[in-house]
């Protein structure tokens, strides 16, 4: 069979997310009816770029970032790329260079706070540093790390905890990641065994087809854990394995999170390829909070909302460390 075959394609493509994916009634979509409207403007004759266009206004409702579909198109090769995403506030606000000044504007207002300036650890996705009474730590994503390079890593910034009256830990634009790396560090947290979040992934077309309910669990890790008052530091471009770093951090009852909510796309990607070669990916799965909370579509809420804005970056002051260490000041 022809692997270029439009119709073939699109079928395939919109009987993966049938089976698969969970969130369709959460996101206001009607997979049927989608179907209805777009399979008929799909024939043998529909060019390469004409499908793309198709898939692209049938998978945009989804309002998933996790929904991805990249093409390499005609004898060029021409790449096009699509995300159901729409674009987070905190990107809105921020352009890449503009965040890069954001987190140096974070690193002088903790110094002005009696911070030393933060440094990368040997985790390289680890930034710390600490004044007299308080620490910072900053994750800048959760993948690419191995385990025993992130534990020494967090051996090293324990030894600092017996002194310590406050941390801060900083998830503010975090791609995500794996969820072991995210309770590897949530452990050093951790006051005793806990439940960190539930799972279960869609296997079929079916409303209740998911796996059985799997339960992620906290519990001390290290020599030593830090269990006074920690703030968490958010905003709506945290996702996936940093939205579970949250999920499960949220738990500890000394956790204060001060910022935006998060994203609210929680699960794994399941990648798939069609047999025109174009590649595509999707939610497979649904996180729960130990009380069975699901926060799909809407992300973690902040416990007290602040907003970072670019005025932040020209007036030199970064207000979610400000109100950080105020609030520690107040607890410690």
């Amino acid at each position: 069979m022809n692997a270029r075959n439009p119709e073939r394609n699109f079928e395939l493509l919109w009987r993966t997310f049938h089976n698969a994916y969970p969130f369709f009634e959460l996101r206001k979509v009607d997979w049927n009816k989608q179907y209805k409207i777009y399979r008929p403007r799909v024939t043998r004759n529909t060019t390469s770029d004409e499908l793309f266009d198709i898939f692209c206004a049938m998978l945009r409702p989804l309002n998933d970032g996790h929904v991805e579909l990249e093409a390499r198109i005609g004898r060029s090769r021409t790449t096009r790329y699509f995300t159901a995403e729409k674009k987070p506030r905190f990107h809105r606000e921020f352009t890449p260079r503009q965040i890069q000044q954001l987190f140096r504007t974070t690193a002088n207002t903790l110094v002005r706070h009696g911070f030393a300036m933060p440094r990368q650890t040997k985790a390289w996705m680890l930034h710390y540093c600490r004044s007299a009474d308080f620490a910072y730590m900053r994750i800048l994503e959760l993948e690419r790390v191995r385990m025993r390079t992130l534990a020494a890593a967090l051996d090293r910034i324990s030894r600092d905890f017996k002194s310590l009256k406050g941390m801060i830990i900083d998830i503010r634009d975090n791609p995500g990641g794996e969820d072991d790396a995210a309770l590897a560090i949530v452990n050093r947290f951790c006051d005793r065994k806990r439940i960190a979040f539930r799972r279960k992934t869609k296997i079929g077309p079916g409303k209740d087809e998911f796996t059985p309910l799997r339960t992620w669990y906290l519990e001390p890790q290290g020599p030593i854990q830090f269990t006074g008052p920690i703030v968490l530091l958010t905003c709506d471009a945290v996702f996936s394995g940093g939205e579970a770093f949250a999920l499960a951090l949220r738990n500890l009852p000394y956790v204060t999170i001060i910022g935006d909510h998060t994203n609210g796309i929680f699960s794994y990607q399941l990648e798939r390829k069609l047999p025109n070669g174009w590649e595509y990916g999707l939610s497979d799965q649904v996180y729960f909070s130990p009380d069975m909370v699901c926060y799909e579509g809407k992300g973690i809420p902040p416990d007290i909302k602040l907003l970072n804005e670019k005025s932040n970056i020209s007036k030199g002051v970064d207000p979610l460390i400000n109100r950080a260490v105020r609030l520690l000041k107040s607890r410690s």
